[in-house]
This record gives structure tokens, C-alpha cells and sequence, in this order.
């Protein structure tokens, strides 16, 4: 029998990681990058004797394809994949393709901000019991880790790009945070598009499996109300008193599913604002979905120490306090930052805008907000913006000196708070380089 042809574009985590999985399943594999292959990638591609290219795209080849897994980077507007399609191939995603091949519980998480806050959070509890593996968009690929670990619980990171490709991947276990404007340049600007992307992670979902969500985020309720979905709901809430599901009563998260409670305090997490005791809400439901003991969910919250670049403490120098929350791509994870800073602030923003309105932060911005550093290529609409709101606006292009005038401008007690709301890469690799960079400078200073 003749091997089937799995083309794959794009050589980074999840390209090469569903080559060696395919490889390994007995298909023909061959790997296409327009850009540079990493050298460590091409390593592993070398020496697995998988045919791959860089800086070009061979069109024959990849038009003789079974099957196409597109890394989740490409937008679908190429031409290329408008080719692909029109040939009737099937163009999949990693989690897509990877999921063909475990038996695993899969528990799948999405959201526009705290996702992968919520993934981290979610497998440390778990871990405590279970045999669990992270991937997803944070760690080693999903299709790397079914080949080479093949755990028995999986907690899945998903963006709304690797939910584009998906036909028939079906997690147990739901998870969407919040939906907010984001990415909209992916989906014709039109907000609708992009829900409707993040709710395909309950798409092929049946009674027995679990939607959990937020109940307050009117995006999610309005969209469930007029799309009914398959899944058994279990929505979270500050603010309602939830049946099934989770919400908040005099500081305690207290939990409901089908008749077995249990109560977690809030006084002891780890994480603060109003955001986390959400994403503790959602990782906390999915432990006690899937039989984790109280005593370990609530240790688990209590000593969960955060993800890297999401409000994360570098130092303090003169009393002023250096956040990083460089992982803050967008208007409503700022929202968050800002939301929690309780101290004048001294904010660095800006970066790659992706169509962002700012209108919701001019309340924080008013009553927190000392001075803003302006770290992007086209600051226009930041000025355009805030510039009456502060006394200090200023731009620059470079991390180090932007680090520089915040720690002119900050006095003792202030906060200088890095949350861009913006993509990095007019002057950055990704988020993790712009907030290495930050806390490079900081420790420099």
C-alpha cells in the first residue's frame, strides 16, 4: 500500500512535532518553511531522515499532499493555502491531527486572556495525582509529547488559530476564559468570526463532555444563548449564584457538580486579582471533574507560583516595584494589569496594534497612571489616545531605555508596570524576548 503524503508548513514546535508523530505513524513526511528552519529544528528533521526546506515552498510537492497540518502562524488568506484547499486537501491543525492518536482525557482550554495561566494552574493541580501532560501553544508540541510520553490526561493551551483547522478533535473537558476583541486582522475584523472560531472547541462535544466557562463575560452567554451547544455547561461567576458550576460567596469559591460540593477559601491564593480567583475557579472545576481531592486543589492554589511574563515581579529598586506582564498582547489583559496595580504606575505600552481600542482603560488610566512610555515603531494612536491624560508621554524604540526615563520618572512607593497591549514583533522576536529584555534592563539598572 502506497504511503499517505503529509505535507506540513512551518518547521517550529508544533511543524516538527507532528512530522515526527506522522513519521512514526508510517506516513510520508515532508516539511516547508518560507522562513529559516531554527538549527535546533532542523537538527531534529536531519537526523529523524525527514525530507524538509527552508526559504521557499516547492509548490508540486506540497499540491501532491494527503493531508496538510499548517502551522497555526499562517493565516489562511495565503495564497498557498487558498491553493491547497481548492485541491480539495485536507488542511489540519497539530491538535487536529495529533488527537487521532491518543486515547487520553483531553481537557482543552481557550480563551482571549488567561489561558495559559489557567493551563499552567490546571496541570499543577492535576500533576498532584494524575499522570498529565501541558502542550498545546506553551511546552513541547501535543503531537511530540503523545509520541514520546503519551500521558493519560492531557491539558491543551488552544488559540483560536489551531481551532481553525479542527474537524473532529473533541476535548472531555471545555475551557473558555473570556472572549475579547483580539486578532482581528485573522478574521476580517469581524468580532463574530473570531467567537465563533473559539467556540469550535465544543463543536463536536456530546452531553458527556463538560463546557466550563465564564457566565459573566456577556460574549460567551450571548453567543451560547443563540448557538446552543451539545456540552453539559458548568459556568463560573463573581458576581451570580451558580446551580452547576462554580461562583463566589463571602470570599470562598464553592464549587457544584452533580450534588458533590466542596468550598476552596480565596485568602490564600498565590495569584492576585479578580481576574485569577476566575482562572482558580476554572482550573479548580476541572480538578474536581476529574475526582482530585479538596486537600490537593486548595494546597495546589496555594502554592502555584504564576507564569512567566504575566504580571510577574522582577524587582524593587528605591521602593518602586518592576512588573513584567510583557505576555499582555492585548487591551483586556492590560485591563487586568492596570485593574491590580495599587500604586501610581509608570506604564511602558505599545508594539504591533492589532486594530485595539483603548476606551476601556482611560478609566485606570485616569486614576493610576502616572506616565506612559511609548515602546513601539507607530505610537500615533497612543498619543492620539492618552496624551491628555498624563503629564508625561514619551516614546522610544529600545527596552533599555525605556527601563532608563521609568526609573527617572518613577518616585518611591510607584509601580513601573510593562503591559504593551500590543504584538511585540516590530522590535521584538515574541513576548518572552520583549519581556526578557525588560528584566535584563531592570537588573541592569
Amino acid at each position: 500500500m502506497k504511503k499517505q503524503k503529509l505535507v506540513i508548513l512551518g518547521g517550529g514546535e508544533s511543524g516538527v512535532g507532528t512530522a515526527l508523530l506522522g513519521k512514526a505513524k508510517g506516513y510520508d513526511v515532508f516539511v516547508s518553511d518560507k522562513g529559516k528552519i531554527k538549527e535546533n529544528y532542523k537538527e531534529v528533521l536531519i537526523h529523524n531522515e525527514i525530507e524538509w526546506e527552508d526559504e521557499q515552498h516547492s509548490e508540486s510537492k506540497i499540491l501532491d499532499a494527503d493531508v496538510v497540518m499548517k502551522s497555526p502562524g499562517i493565516p489562511d488568506k495565503v495564497a498557498l493555502v487558498k491553493q491547497i484547499r481548492e485541491k480539495g486537501i485536507p488542511v489540519v491543525s497539530e491538535i487536529e491531527f495529533a488527537s487521532k492518536f491518543t486515547n487520553a482525557t483531553v481537557v482543552g482550554i481557550t480563551g482571549s486572556n488567561g489561558k495559559t495561566t489557567t493551563a499552567s494552574l490546571t496541570h499543577h493541580i492535576l500533576k498532584q495525582e494524575l499522570n498529565v501532560g501541558l502542550a498545546g501553544n506553551i511546552g513541547d508540541s501535543f503531537a511530540k509529547q503523545i509520541l514520546e510520553e503519551d500521558f493519560d490526561n492531557y491539558v491543551l493551551e488552544i488559540s483560536s488559530f489551531q481551532l481553525d483547522d479542527i474537524k473532529d478533535f473533541k476535548p472531555k473537558i471545555a475551557v473558555i476564559t473570556n472572549i475579547t476583541p483580539d486578532h482581528l486582522d485573522r478574521y476580517d475584523y469581524k468580532f463574530e468570526n473570531y467567537i465563533a472560531s473559539k467556540f469550535k472547541i465544543a463543536m463536536n462535544q456530546t452531553k458527556e463532555d463538560y463546557l466550563i466557562y465564564d457566565a459573566d463575560d456577556e460574549v460567551i452567554t450571548n453567543h451560547l444563548k443563540n448557538n446552543p451547544v451539545q456540552s453539559t455547561l458548568l459556568p463560573f461567576s463573581l458576581t451570580k449564584t451558580i446551580e452547576n458550576g462554580a461562583y463566589l460567596k463571602n470570599d470562598n469559591i464553592i464549587i457544584t457538580i452533580e450534588k458533590s460540593q466542596i468550598i476552596m477559601p480565596t485568602s490564600n491564593l498565590t495569584l492576585e486579582g479578580k481576574h485569577n480567583v476566575k482562572n482558580a475557579m476554572a482550573s479548580s472545576t476541572v480538578a474536581h471533574l476529574l475526582k482530585i481531592r479538596k486537600q490537593t486543589i486548595r494546597e495546589s492554589l496555594e502554592n502555584f507560583q504564576g507564569v512567566e511574563h504575566r504580571l510577574e515581579e522582577v524587582l524593587k529598586i528605591n521602593k518602586v516595584k518592576y512588573i513584567n506582564d510583557s505576555k499582555a498582547t492585548n487591551v483586556n489583559a492590560t485591563y487586568f494589569a492596570l485593574e491590580s496595580m495599587d500604586a501610581p504606575t509608570v506604564w511602558i505600552v505599545g508594539g504591533v496594534d492589532k486594530g485595539n481600542n483603548y476606551q476601556e482603560l482611560f478609566r485606570f488610566v485616569n486614576e493610576k497612571v502616572k506616565a506612559i512610555i511609548c515602546l513601539g515603531v507607530d505610537n500615533k494612536k497612543l498619543f492620539e489616545a492618552f496624551g491628555n491624560m498624563v503629564d508625561i508621554i514619551v516614546e522610544t524604540e529600545f527596552m533599555s531605555e525605556a527601563v532608563k526615563i521609568a526609573y527617572k520618572v518613577a518616585e518611591s512607593g510607584d509601580n513601573v508596570l510593562l503591559s504593551p497591549a500590543c504584538a511585540s514583533f516590530d522590535l521584538f522576536e515574541n513576548y518572552e524576548d520583549r519581556g526578557r529584555q525588560f528584566k535584563n534592563a531592570v537588573r541592569n539598572l
